[in-house]
């Protein structure tokens, strides 16, 4: 086999990596109806589907994992196919899996606890409140969902200040509007 020949295996069985090793952190951005959102994708699953600045999820990625970060088309390809599907009603549960290592302890419980809120409905941030034992904290719980870096998989549009108040949303309030609507909710 000539070297040419090998190297165009690579760049077949190996796309954009021919000598090189491939991120840890697949990390690239895609467009939405709502806005822009920042991926990064590990082995473990989805570490980052948000709205917040490029340079900012870099910047905690790296403190969280510490790992070779860098574009990986092919491996957000499958994020960016179901992100797509559901902005087109043909998806209503994601399910690639959520690496959760940017989030923890309180903010952990009350983002996990939206893959409990369907498709089509709302909770409360008093609701979630209550449901960990904190019934004193739908500010905190508001709180944590605004700092969710998994934004749609776990989906904390679905929370809602309480009835004729959306309440906030890092994406804005038409962004979260918007999804409501895209569900049915509103």
């Amino acid at each position: 086999m000539s070297t040419e020949d090998l190297e165009a295996l690579l760049r077949v069985t190996s796309p954009g990596y021919v000598g090189e090793t491939p991120p840890e952190v697949a990390f690239g951005t895609t467009d939405t109806p709502v806005g822009r959102l920042v991926l990064a994708v590990t082995a473990r699953g989805v570490l980052a589907c948000t709205y917040e600045d490029e340079h900012g999820v870099f910047a905690r990625v790296s403190r969280a994992v510490g790992s070779f970060i860098g574009p990986d088309p092919r491996r957000l390809d499958p994020l960016r196919r179901e992100l797509d599907a559901y902005f087109t009603s043909r998806l209503r549960t994601f399910s690639l899996p959520v690496d959760l290592r940017l989030v923890t302890g309180f903010s952990r419980t009350v983002i996990q606890l939206m893959t409990a809120v369907p498709y089509g409905s709302v909770t409360t941030y008093q609701e979630i409140a209550e449901r960990i034992g904190r019934p004193q904290a739908p500010r905190a719980v508001a709180n944590a969902l605004a700092g969710n870096p998994v934004c749609l998989l776990l989906p904390c549009h679905r929370a809602v200040e309480g009835p004729g108040s959306l309440g906030g949303y890092a994406g804005g309030p038409a962004a979260k509007e918007h999804l409501l609507r895209l569900e049915g909710a509103l």
